[in-house]
């Protein structure tokens, strides 16, 4: 994504912006300020990004959509701790919270950097005009976060890798999967038919999500909950009447990306620190590298029930954050640095699934204690494969 030219990034185009129910607020409704023709008195207390604080701005209209938006893992980055506290202690938290402002807070979505401007932490710049987009531009804001994984493998991007089969051949934008109220963590499909107080404990349980005192779930992580949409949703036939006989085989013990995804991205070790000449933060990753490997599920429950999932190495080490303090992670072995994995670069037809010899009896294809670095193998105890499907007779 291009960086925009600085009059580009603040062009209201009145005539068009005028005319929508946006345009109908004065500017002051939502950026405060003063209604005065001296720019330094209109400017005078103004607030650049409504959207920040979303219950006051864009709640007055959107109550629904605000109020379940500040359990949303765009707003809370929820992910991010739950792999911070799971590995660390409670007295490590002051110098973590450090570290996070400084390299991961940035990654925090409002409700503007999706429907009107592009993320600050790609530059910032309105999308067109500060006309209001029902359906953020893909490029412009969804791929400008998750681009270097999501966005390559889904586009195509990566040198000799076809772009995911639901873009080249659909040509898909995200929030077709990926609809409002996922994005806006609404949570409609649990607490919808669970509505007794008692339930939202055992749907925490189940789900991997936090109850909230007012029913209200907050997801864990970005894997918690149903599968929302699942291959399913859109290929019922894999199901109802399974034409291929490997769905019937190995449809429940395989995630489908094990046979319908290809080469993805991984990453080792991920540092922060400051510069000690802008005072700036920074981080560096000590590798970025193409694999494809089948793992142990460590995800298992009746919502993901296989056995076997592609898995991706995470960028994380023990001392990533150690810039920060001594030891911060002391209890680095309580996740797997090789994570569950979905990858965005589906295909109907793979390597791995060409035939059955393809799989069976390929080592190649798994995530073995050969693979797996010295000082993560206790770390990945629970992904490694200890046995490999033997050749086919």
């Amino acid at each position: 994504m291009a960086p925009l030219e600085p009059w580009e990034k603040v062009f209201v185009d009145v005539e068009k912006f005028s005319a929508t129910i946006h345009g109908q607020q004065t500017c002051i409704s939502c950026h405060n300020g003063s209604a005065s023709a001296d720019m330094e008195t209109a400017h005078t207390d103004m607030i650049a990004m409504p959207s920040q604080d979303s219950q006051k701005s864009c709640g007055t209209c959107h109550q629904k959509e605000t109020a379940a938006y500040q359990v949303s893992l765009h707003n809370t980055q929820q992910g991010y701790w739950t792999a911070l506290d799971k590995r660390s202690i409670p007295e490590n938290h002051p110098a973590l919270e450090e570290m996070f402002g400084n390299h991961c807070s940035t990654c925090h979505t409002s409700c503007g950097e999706c429907h009107v401007a592009q993320p600050e932490n790609v530059g910032g710049g309105l999308f067109s005009g500060h006309l209001f987009e029902k359906t953020p531009p893909m490029t412009r804001s969804c791929t400008a976060c998750h681009g270097s994984r999501v966005g390559n493998e889904y586009m195509g991007k990566n040198e000799e890798l076809p772009g995911d089969v639901h873009f080249r051949e659909a040509r898909m934008n995200c929030v077709q999967c990926h609809t409002a109220p996922d994005l806006h963590g609404e949570n409609t499909a649990c607490v919808t038919c669970h509505t007794k107080p008692e339930d939202a404990e055992m749907l925490a349980q189940q789900l991997d999500v936090s109850a909230l005192p007012d029913g209200r779930l907050a997801a864990a992580h970005r894997y918690a909950g149903h599968q929302t949409p699942t291959c399913e949703s859109c290929h019922p036939q894999v199901v109802e009447n399974p034409q291929n006989p490997m769905h019937t085989q190995h449809g429940q013990n395989l995630s489908c990306q094990v046979c319908h995804s290809i080469t993805y991205t991984s990453c080792d070790g991920c540092h922060t620190a400051v510069s000690e000449k802008s005072g700036k933060p920074y981080f560096e990753t000590e590798s970025t590298y193409f694999t494809f490997l089948i793992g142990k599920n460590t995800r298992k429950s009746a919502l993901r029930p296989y056995d076997y999932t592609v898995v991706r190495h995470v960028p994380i080490s023990p001392t990533s954050f150690e810039y920060y303090g001594e030891n911060l992670l002391p209890n680095f072995d309580a996740l797997p640095t090789w994570m569950y994995a979905t990858p965005h670069n589906i295909q109907l037809k793979t390597p791995q699934n060409e035939s059955c010899a393809a799989c069976h009896g390929n080592p190649d294809l798994f995530l073995t204690a050969d693979k797996v670095a010295e000082g993560e193998q206790a770390a990945n105890q629970g992904v490694i494969m200890d046995t490999l499907p033997p050749p086919m007779q």
